[in-house]
């Protein structure tokens, strides 16, 4: 199942939300995210967001915030996607893809009236994430053609080099973003940067600091 989106501004977009807390999950306006949903709770959050908004709010924990293991403290930025595609397995689970909408910021979490967790949120300030390609003059697709090529061959990767290049700034930057191995604080640098140029440059910087170890540890944002 397929479902159409069209959300063009803040004002769209419900200040409630249900929120899905994964580490090293990155989602990006307009990417594309594809989850396994087998947990009972994230079960019920999918049916219920399906008979709402059809919005989920993808957020990192912070394990450096406290909070206990089952609702650990929250980044305070994260990206709401909206339920594209949608289908039901044999086993119980539900596969699903969200496509980012616009980043928001928790204000604050609501008290818990369901088994999965719910923010009040604002999109203030992420205005842009709601223009399609907005500042993709400005990035600089050279420096981000050259470190991803630096590590492709530093880690003998497959690339679709045909597809690369013929992506939109947009597109490769997001994408190259959201695919990256990096760990929880540089996704969440990328996610918070606050343009498309300057969450290229945060790529191109983590990644080679990442070539720079070379131990294979993941690289770490000071």
């Amino acid at each position: 199942m397929s479902l159409h989106s069209g959300y063009k501004g803040p004002g769209d977009c419900p200040a409630i939300i249900p929120v899905f807390p994964l580490p090293g999950a990155l989602l990006l306006p307009r990417g594309q995210m594809p989850l396994n949903i087998f947990e009972p709770r994230y079960l019920a959050m999918v049916d219920d967001a399906l008979r709402s908004e059809r919005i989920i709010g993808m957020i990192q924990p912070d394990a450096e915030g406290g909070g206990p293991p089952m609702a650990p403290r929250l980044y305070k930025v994260g990206c709401a996607g909206r339920i594209t595609q949608y289908a039901e397995t044999g086993d119980g689970r539900l596969l699903i893809s969200l496509t980012g909408v616009a980043r928001f910021r928790v204000e604050s979490e609501l008290a818990a009236a369901t088994s999965y967790r719910r923010c009040q949120v604002s999109y203030d300030g992420f205005s842009s994430d709601f223009e399609p390609r907005a500042g993709e003059d400005a990035v600089d697709r050279e420096g981000v053609l050259k470190a991803l090529r630096d590590f492709v061959e530093v880690n003998d990767l497959k690339v679709d080099w045909g597809g690369i290049e013929e992506a939109p700034n947009e597109a490769l930057v997001n994408a190259l973003c959201m695919m990256s191995p990096f760990g929880v604080r540089e996704k969440q640098a990328m996610l918070e940067a606050v343009d498309l140029k300057t969450r290229a440059e945060v790529l191109i910087a983590v990644t080679e600091m990442e070539l720079v170890r070379g131990d294979g540890s993941e690289p770490t944002l000071q």
